[in-house]
């Protein structure tokens, strides 16, 4: 297995990964490292919720500093979450590789079951840097209750991964995507590597939005990794941050 160049840390108890990292970035760490953890106290999803975090599971995040152009951000999350899939696909059996899809905007699914999630944050520092922290948080042993989707984990599905081997497979495969995602200038080849592992296009979907629900076809994604909902009145409506559910 190929090493790329990246710097690990190996911590216990954290409150988070994602704000280990940003800590290291304030304090002038030069990016391209890993930080993980046996446990979060404060582990974090999108929108604010709570990321249950207890041991036996995958608590990694990447600090990146200026990983590319301020307009090329909008897509990286296409290529991590397709770096989260390969890792996955690569640990798992047959039968449930095969049922692993990319669910929008960046969770992963076994047959409709949540098993990952990724939470990417951005600071300017005060030098001017910007910091990119990329949260990978995987179901190795256990499922915690998400709230809102059925969760599974990678030892329910046939799996004998351990959090270490499946963190080795993850540097690799990140590194490769990143390398393909090439500060935005590899987009296309990123954006059809994620709509090739996606759920759900083509088909109806109710996202709920903040203020209210909508209804639609999920119609793909536009290159900063929006969803695509084509209306009932012909009209294509753009998303860019909601909670998807299948029809």
């Amino acid at each position: 297995m190929r090493r790329p160049e990246f710097r690990h840390i190996e911590l216990g108890d954290v409150s988070s990964t994602n704000a280990e990292c940003m800590e290291r970035a304030r304090a002038g760490d030069a990016g391209g490292l890993w930080i993980t953890a046996t446990r979060q106290t404060g582990g974090r999803g999108r929108r604010g919720r709570t990321w249950v975090s207890e041991p036996g599971n995958l608590y990694s995040s990447l600090l990146l500093i200026d990983p590319g152009p301020q307009q090329a951000l909008a897509s990286l999350p296409l290529a991590v979450t397709v770096a989260v899939y390969e890792a996955l696909a690569s640990v798992l059996p047959v039968e449930a590789r095969e049922a692993l899809k990319i669910k929008w905007p960046n969770d992963l699914l076994i047959n409709g079951h949540k098993t990952s999630g990724i939470l990417i944050e951005a600071e300017q520092l005060a030098d001017g840097r910007r910091a990119v922290v990329i949260g990978c948080g995987i179901n190795v042993a256990h499922r915690p209750d998400t709230g809102l989707y059925p969760s599974t984990c990678l030892a329910d599905q046939g799996s004998a991964s351990t959090p270490q081997d499946l963190f080795a497979r993850l540097v690799v495969s990140m590194d490769d995507v990143l390398n393909d995602w090439d500060e935005g200038r590899g987009l296309a080849r990123v954006r059809r590597a994620w709509i090739e592992r996606a759920d759900g296009i083509g088909k109806p979907v109710t996202v709920n939005l903040p203020d209210r629900q909508i209804h639609g076809l999920f119609a793909g994604i536009d290159d900063e990794g929006r969803l695509m909902l084509a209306m009932p009145d012909g009209v294509t409506q753009m998303i860019a941050s909601g909670d998807v559910f299948f029809a």
